[in-house]
């Protein structure tokens, strides 16, 4: 077998590998002696079928093999003889179009390497997270909340209006050019006005209606309403209003804490203060960990592997483009193809995956059976009825794991960065640190 290096470039490599015909025929016969003995076939013993048979009957097959296997084999020694890393699966495509049996074999390999990332002096980072307390002010608002959503619903007096909070109970038959449609019907259907539940302009249309009242409602579907038979269309509901209810809060006290498991409302208020701060916590640390990603991504520039930042863009532009049409669930929407700025994100992604995965590896950051088993735990249950075939799936698919335990990964090199760096805690109110956190949406 001989290899010789067609391309040199960056971090770019091709090569061309020659097997001969002789190697590649000597492979075949190993094959064919090595299944001899487990063949029979009529007129022959098992294990005594002449070798020239054997080759006419299999042949083709374990030649087949022996390519592959050759192929195979090539590219493995001379990544270990090289050292090269691919960034994705290598390239391999035959050389000699018109090869046939008792010709050498060419094949051209390319790939690009990982590139080499610098070293970061992880001490000399310095980052100010944010600390906010959880105060008696936030725990009575979170008490609060829990009162609404515990809240109850009686009946207003007899001809009373409903307005905006109030729940009216009604039956309605949605028509589209006279026809009724699926879906578009139900009874003792409780609607909260004001809660942006129904189509835009539905709930405004009931605003002031009495019990025992019929109306017409008309509404224009959005153009992008998930039903795509719908989007667009104008309906008219027959509405029946059949009971109009004001909400009443459940009171704050030891009834209202035993409903939330809670042995009164002081055990109840030390719960919530506990879940506050677990919030303000996951809160500041997301917004460090933003200033940490870009800290490094400013102070840190490596060659990327062009084939990588392809493909997060493409990635990226897909997932956004389904964001903006969530009414396409299929894929046969044809090439989306990158923006600029999609392309500019994927190279930020594809740096500061590389600079963590080598920070990681480093560090000896390890991702434990125990961590990778929780996640598995927490992914199958947005799978219920399937949890058995999701665990088989994830046991069987590498790729599939690597995907759970990437995240895990990389939270762990964000914490061992910050148990290195200089960090500064910073006191701030709920306002400034929510300020801080709706601004992450925004870059």
């Amino acid at each position: 077998m001989e290899v010789t290096e067609t391309l040199n470039e960056g971090l770019k490599r091709g090569y061309r590998v020659t097997v001969t015909a002789a190697e590649l025929d000597g492979r075949v016969q190993a094959k064919l002696a090595e299944v001899q003995p487990q063949i029979a076939m009529k007129g022959f013993r098992k294990g005594k079928v002449p070798m020239s048979l054997l080759r006419r009957q299999h042949g083709p097959r374990l030649l087949g093999e022996a390519m592959q296997e050759t192929i195979d084999g090539a590219v493995a020694a001379h990544l270990e003889k090289t050292g090269d890393r691919p960034a994705m699966q290598p390239s391999v495509k035959l050389a000699n179009q018109d090869w046939k049996e008792g010709d050498d074999l060419i094949v051209d390999v390319t790939y690009e390497t990982l590139p080499q990332v610098p070293e970061v002096d992880l001490t000399a980072l310095s980052l100010t997270r944010l600390k906010a307390v959880a105060d008696d002010a936030a725990v009575e608002e979170a008490l609060n909340r829990l009162a609404e959503s515990a809240r109850s619903w009686e009946e207003r007096r007899k001809g009373s209006k409903a307005r905006e909070g109030d729940q009216v109970v009604i039956d309605f038959t949605g028509r589209i050019d006279g026809e009724a449609f699926e879906g578009g019907a139900a009874t003792d259907y409780p609607l909260v006005l004001g809660s942006g539940s129904f189509i835009p302009g539905f709930e405004d249309q009931l605003a002031g209606v009495k019990a025992g009242e019929e109306k017409e409602v008309t509404v224009t579907f959005p153009e992008n309403y998930g039903a795509r038979h719908l989007a667009g269309k104008t309906a008219v509901f027959s509405v029946t209003v059949k009971a109009v209810k004001e909400p009443k809060p459940a009171s704050v006290d030891d009834e209202l804490a035993k409903r939330f498991g809670a042995d009164d409302l002081e055990a109840l208020k030390a719960r919530i203060r506990e879940q506050v701060e677990r919030e303000y916590a996951a809160a500041s640390r997301a917004v460090a960990k933003r200033a940490l990603l870009d800290l490094l991504d400013g102070q840190v520039d490596f060659e990327l592997p062009e084939g990588l930042v392809k493909a997060e863009a493409e990635q990226i532009a897909h997932q956004l483009w389904h964001e903006e049409h969530p009414e396409e669930h299929g894929h046969g929407h044809g090439h989306i193809e990158p923006t600029e700025d999609h392309i500019r994100l994927a190279r930020r992604r594809v740096k500061l995956g590389l600079l963590l995965a080598d920070i990681g590896t480093k560090a000896e950051v390890k991702v434990t059976d125990q961590e990778l088993t929780q996640a598995v735990l927490n992914e199958a249950r947005r799978y219920r009825g399937q949890e058995r075939q999701f665990f088989e799936y994830i046991q069987n698919n590498a790729a599939a794991r690597q995907q759970l335990q990437a995240p895990i990964f990389e939270d762990k090199v964000i914490d061992h960065i910050f148990a290195t760096a200089r960090v500064e805690e910073k006191e701030v109110g709920k306002d400034e640190l929510k300020a801080a956190v709706d601004a992450l949406d925004q870059e």
